[in-house]
This record gives C-alpha cells, structure tokens and sequence, in this order.
C-alpha cells in the first residue's frame, strides 16, 4: 500500500499529546495517555493494522488545507459537485495557570460544517491497542461510546454503528448543519463539552500565546510557526520538548534507520531556551530549565530521558510493517546508554544563558551543575559516543571535545558570575585550556586542511559547525571557514542539504541530508560573514518545508522527507539561523547566540 509523503501530515497538539492527520483527512497517529504512550492510531506505521480515524466527504479525494493563523487547528475544505464542507481538527486546549500555562482537554475534536449545497459524510473511529497489535470492543454507555480497555471515548450527535472494530457515523448534511466527532482520550469522565465553544476558546488560547511575541525580523513568518510547532512539542507536565512526536519514521526509506524520538535530548537545551526567551516566551523557557535541572541530580547525565525524566528499553515491534516496509519499528531508545560528553556542555549553555538572561539561577540549582562540571574536568580526555549516537565503541570526537570545552567555560563564568568560592575554578580552567589546545592540534588536520570527526581521520562530520556557534573559535577563523567550504564540497547531497557524515556507522544503507545541520549551515556562514550566501542557503532551506511548513529530520537528495516528524532540531535551527540573519550586522546580538557574551 502507498504511504502519504511524511510531511504531508497535519500536525495538531495539546501539549500533552499529538495527532498527525493525513491529506484525505485520516488521524494516523495518536498516541495516549501522552506522548509516549500506546499509539492507538497508528496507520502512519501500517496500513493494515494500525488504527485510524477516516473522514470521507464523497466526490472529494483531498480538501484544501491550513492552519489557522497562529494556532494549531487544521482548517481543510471539500469541495464536491454537490457542497462544500469546512472541516476544523485539533485538541483543544484552554487557558491553564503558573503550573500549566496551556490545559489540555485531552479531546480530539473533528468539527463539520456544511458551507453551500449537500455533503455526504462518512466517519470511521477505529483505535487499535498495543501500537496496533489488538482491536478494540465498543460499548455504548449513557448516549457514549466507550472502547473496552482503553481510556478511548466518543461523543458525537450523529447515530453510530460497530462494524469489525470500527465506529462508523454516517450522514448527508446540507448547508448551515454543524456535526462534530469528539474522541476523549482521558480518565475523566465529565461532559466533553459545546463543540464550537471548544474550537473558539482552543483558537483564542494558541492566539494569545503566539501574540506573546513581538518578533517582525528576518524570516518572522517561518520563526514564528517554528516556535508554535516547538510549543505542541513541549509537554505541559514537566515542560520537556521532546524531539518529535513519533517513532520509526525511516532515515532511509525500506532501511533499518528507524528510531523512537519522542523524548528529550538536551543538545537543544541552549538554543530552545534562547529561542524562547528572544520571542517573548519566558515562562516556558523558565518550564524547560526547571525540567533540565531536575534531571541533573543524577552522579552521570544520559543523553536524552522521557517526557518525565526517565529512561525506557528500546525494544522492537514485529507486528507493525513500519512506514512504507521499513523495519524494525522500535519503541524506547537505546541511545539513553550511551556515554555523550557533549551533553554536558549543552546543558551548562543552557544554564549561563538562563542566568545572564534572568539572574534567578539558585544556589541548590547551581550546586547540582557544579559537581558535573568536576566530571567534566576529571573525565575530558576519555573518548564517548559522540552527539550522532553512532552504535559502536567510544571515541574522541572533536565536536565531543568541544562541548567539554563549553561546559568548563560556562561553569567557570557561573562560578563567578555567583561568587562560588567552593568552585575549583583553577582547575576547570586548566582543563579548558587543555582541551582547547588539543583540538587545534588532533582535531584539525592541516593536510585535508579541516577540522575533522574525530581524532586521527580525515573524515567531516556536520556538527563541526557548532565550533564557532558556541564561541570556540571566531566564525571567521581561516580554519573554520576552510572547514565550511570542505563541507559543503563533500556532504552537501542537494542545494543547501548537508548529510551528518559519510563514514561508516555501523548500520547498512544511508540516511538523508540532516536538516538540524543544514540550517546551522546559514548560522555558522553569517558568522563568518558571508552573509549572501548565508541569505541564499536559508532561502533554499525555506522551499524544502512541507505543504503546511513543517519540516522532518532529514531530507533524501530528491526532496522527499525522511526520518521523525514534526523535528523540534530542525525547527530550533530555523530559528537560530534568522535571528542570526537578522542580528548579522550587530555583533552583540550575535554573541547572544555565539559563545553566550564572549569569553
């Protein structure tokens, strides 16, 4: 069976969970009580046996589609020889308090109105538990539908009938008649409550967040859709942003490069904090680094944790042919295992920018940073794993060294910054000098004239980019731009499309251009002042975004969208790279992203 493009899908959230909605109008992808729960619709992985919920209007194969401005409601119109339709799909939302700005409703609501003529409509509800693995039983209790086992419920004011696991409603409405499709996924049993009413408080609630930022610079339309797609992403528990809301979504189409990424990396940790506080979204920057602490208390970080701070075993599902035959698709993510220095100097970033930005790091907070800037100091010379999770022994990778670096120079400038005499600030700064030296010396290699992956190879990685980015090195240094040009000749599949490497990881088949590295592209080439090209690889960028401006993980040379999806990596670099578009001619607002003030 054929798969819809990857980033045809709709993207809708509550920030406790997400939906993706397919272009003829099917949720494919739902998963409750949260994020990372069951996914009970789950076609997106198997046209067969995952679960869906279809919309059909006859005589229209696929509406046109939108978001309203600056919400998260899917506004699609069928248009037929009889009628026309306006369908509104979303999770509605309401207006929360200090703990949780945004309140869920935890409701999927498919909202139908008859503009002009008659439509015949047909809706089909049919979840399937265990990421698909096992149909549902239907009872129908006090004017409700209830699915058997599942937190799972309907209300909608059409009559319903069970048919092989499916809820299906039927009917032919003509113009000015309203139905809607109510599917509660929580454990309250309460009234669902007035469809429109919904749609128009969960409209107000996403506009008047959005309005919270007063940002007209370079590429404001695109940054500010970026930052409402990282806003679904954030769960509204603990504030987490989890890389994407779903699993398996192939990095080769067919191949085995099939990953879980609803969970937390902090390699983002800096940038999505920026991010948030430069649009006028300090409370939930406030969230995010609440939840990075918390998760600091442990002797040794992992790389990425839950929505709540946990970790979970990666484990396979063999029942699901995953997206367009490409298997396995797992659930957890093994990569929580692993050894990553880098994540250590993104989590320190991140705690200097909050400072410098707010003042309001503590004293209990600062103490659990502190003893991990020690690790830092003790453990910088020993290889990891490296930021791209390559599945084999530990090595010492240059970008690795390098956010070792950033973690001694941000916890030296919070030592002083907050008077900390306990901190053995000697020592950090010895070893940040120490690894500074010595990725000039092994990390860049004068015969490929580059800086190189890692120690004693010759070949690029992507995330080199990130050395001027935070302040490393000046963008303009003559080994850094070598190293751009270097990049650009050997990993660029497309224009303005970077792969991550080219080496062997390990795994058979290869992975797309990484999109997080293609926009870092446009950062690292303002900050070495070639700000035209710079201009001309974002706009390139601009192009590749999906029909409703989402954009994957990565991209295949042809433009077809690979891997996880919506990508809060890809959007975060957008960001980052038109706020430096935007600040390329001040270079104070550029050190607000560079190196977070200057050493």
């Amino acid at each position: 069976m054929t798969y819809p493009p990857i980033d045809s899908y709709a993207f809708l959230s509550d920030t406790h969970t997400a939906a993706l909605v397919a272009a003829d109008g099917a949720v494919e992808w739902l998963c409750v009580p949260h994020f990372a729960g069951d996914a009970v619709l789950a076609r997106l992985l198997d046209r067969r046996t995952g679960g869906a919920l279809d919309l059909t209007v006859a005589g229209c194969a696929e509406p046109s589609r939108r978001y309203l401005p600056g919400t998260l409601v899917l506004e699609s119109r069928y248009t037929t020889p009889d009628g026309t339709a306006l369908v509104h799909d979303f999770l509605a939302v309401a207006p929360g308090d200090d703990e949780q700005p945004l309140r869920a409703n935890k409701l999927l609501v498919r909202r139908v109105t008859v503009e002009q003529g008659t439509v015949r409509l047909d809706i089909g509800v049919r979840p399937r538990i265990g990421y698909g693995a096992r149909e549902v039983t239907w009872d129908a209790v006090d004017g409700r539908w209830r699915a058997a086992d599942t937190p799972l419920r309907v209300d909608c004011d059409l009559p319903g009938e069970v048919a092989d696991g499916t809820l299906r409603f039927t009917a032919e409405l003509s113009a000015g008649q309203t139905t809607a499709l109510l599917l509660g996924y929580g454990d309250d049993p309460a009234e669902p409550g007035d469809p429109d009413e919904l749609l128009r408080r969960t409209c107000r609630t996403w506009e008047t967040w959005s309005a919270r930022s007063d940002y007209t610079g370079f590429g404001a339309d695109a940054v500010r859709h970026s930052a409402l797609v990282l806003r679904g992403l954030s769960f509204d528990e603990t504030g987490a942003l989890i890389a994407a809301p779903t699993t398996s979504l192939p990095e080769e189409i067919g191949g085995v490069r099939n990953w879980d990424y609803r969970y937390a990396w902090h390699r983002d940790a800096a940038l999505l904090l920026l991010a948030l506080f430069r649009l006028g979204h300090a409370e939930e920057g406030r969230r995010y680094l609440h939840f990075l602490i918390s998760i600091c208390s442990d002797e040794l970080l992992t790389p990425l944790v839950s929505i709540h701070g946990t970790t979970a075993e990666e484990r396979e599902l063999p029942h699901l042919e995953g997206y367009a035959g490409s298997q396995p698709v797992r659930i957890g993510n093994e990569a929580a295992e692993q050894v990553q220095f880098d994540t250590y100097g993104h989590i320190l970033d991140a705690a200097l920018a909050y400072h410098q930005l707010t003042g309001e790091l503590t004293e209990d907070q600062w103490a659990l940073l502190h003893r991990h800037v020690d690790v830092m100091a003790d453990r910088w010379h020993e290889p990891d794993h490296g930021i791209w999770e390559v599945r084999g022994p530990r090595r010492h990778y240059v970008n690795a060294k390098v956010m070792t670096w950033v973690c001694l120079d941000r916890g030296i400038r919070l030592a002083e910054l907050l008077g900390d005499r306990s901190a053995d600030v000697e020592r950090w700064r010895t070893a940040r000098d120490a690894v500074h030296a010595e990725v000039l010396e092994r990390g860049f290699d004068p015969q490929v004239g580059s800086f190189v992956m890692e120690y004693g190879s010759t070949e690029l990685d992507a995330s080199l980019l990130r050395i001027p980015l935070v302040g490393f090195l000046p963008g303009d240094d003559p080994r850094m731009l070598a190293t751009i040009d270097r990049l650009r000749t050997e990993l660029e599949i497309g224009p303005a499309l970077l792969r991550r490497y080219n080496t062997d990881d390990g795994l058979p088949g290869e992975e797309g251009a990484f999109l997080l590295c293609s926009f870092e592209l446009v950062s690292a080439l303002v900050l070495a002042g070639r700000r035209d090209e710079a201009h001309e690889v974002f706009a390139q960028l601009l192009g590749y975004a999906g029909p409703l401006g989402l954009y994957s993980e990565q991209l295949a040379a042809d433009g077809t969208a690979l891997g996880n999806y919506p990508q809060a990596f890809t959007h975060l670099a957008l960001i980052e790279a038109a706020l430096n578009l935007d600040g390329a001619g001040d270079r104070e607002a550029l050190h607000a992203w560079a190196g977070r003030g200057g050493s």
